[in-house]
């Protein structure tokens, strides 16, 4: 390992404990990225999920893949704000003028990011579980499922350092998750794509969402992976590589 490298991992790992701190000192951040998830899916199942038939299985199964998507999509709105932050308050500037990597103050939110939103996703299951969810999925199958859930949030929360890195106010650092919350509507995470107009159905059958819904249900459902799983995880390295980026080019032009 080179030095260059070593000092990049170590001045990483810093950061992270840095952010877990902030994390840890405001846990509301962690219920409010759980409130609106856990009500959509109570409301749902309860209120329209006697009017809605999906192919087999109770329909709190059917529709957690799309549940814990849109946990993630509301959790990673606070890394943008906590960019946001630092950026207004000078931290970006004092980054700069020290001895570290350039981009370990990214990575920090963004490893911050991924545990924060495993707790959420874990919280939300946890609630499912209540409410009749059930699976017949393995070991392998939910690792499967985790390791898909951290590529989202990882692709997802680069975005975040984008727009709070990018944002002049708080309000327009954390804006940009409002389409992604509401992406799994457009998608197979509620009811299946076949019932949508046709133009609906190009647009939910060729978005990020549907594919990686399709793979989270059919490895807790048990059911044999097609090649959607491999659209998904392209999906996700696609946006994680364009999004880092991005993200670094512009942290470097406004550090």
């Amino acid at each position: 390992m080179t030095t260059s490298t070593g000092h990049f991992f170590s001045d990483s790992a810093v950061m992270f404990g840095r952010s877990m701190r902030h994390i840890l000192r405001s846990p509301d951040t962690v219920a409010t990225s759980v409130v609106m998830p856990v009500a959509v899916m109570l409301m749902i199942v309860y209120v329209f999920g006697g009017a809605i038939t999906v192919p087999g299985g109770d329909y709190i199964d059917y529709m957690l893949p799309g549940i814990i998507l849109m946990t993630v999509a509301t959790g990673v709105t606070y890394t943008a704000y906590r960019m946001f932050n630092d950026k207004k308050l000078g931290i970006f500037d004092r980054f700069r003028s020290m001895p570290i990597a350039q981009s370990s103050p990214l990575w920090g939110n963004v490893l911050s990011s991924v545990i924060a939103n495993a707790v959420s996703v874990a919280i939300v299951v946890a609630v499912a579980l209540l409410i009749g969810f059930r699976s017949s999925a393995g070991i392998a199958a939910w690792l499967a499922v985790a390791g898909l859930v951290v590529l989202f949030t990882l692709a997802l929360t680069w975005v975040a350092v984008i727009a709070g890195t990018a944002a002049k106010t708080s309000d327009g650092a954390t804006a940009f998750s409002y389409p992604l919350i509401f992406l799994p509507f457009v998608s197979s995470a509620f009811v299946p794509t076949d019932t949508m107009p046709w133009a609906l159905r190009i647009f939910a059958e060729n978005q990020p969402v549907t594919p990686l819904v399709n793979s989270i249900r059919a490895l807790l459902e048990g059911q044999p992976l097609g090649n959607e799983i491999w659209v998904a995880v392209a999906w996700c390295v696609g946006i994680l590589i364009v999004a880092n980026a991005v993200a670094v080019r512009l942290y470097r032009k406004t550090a």
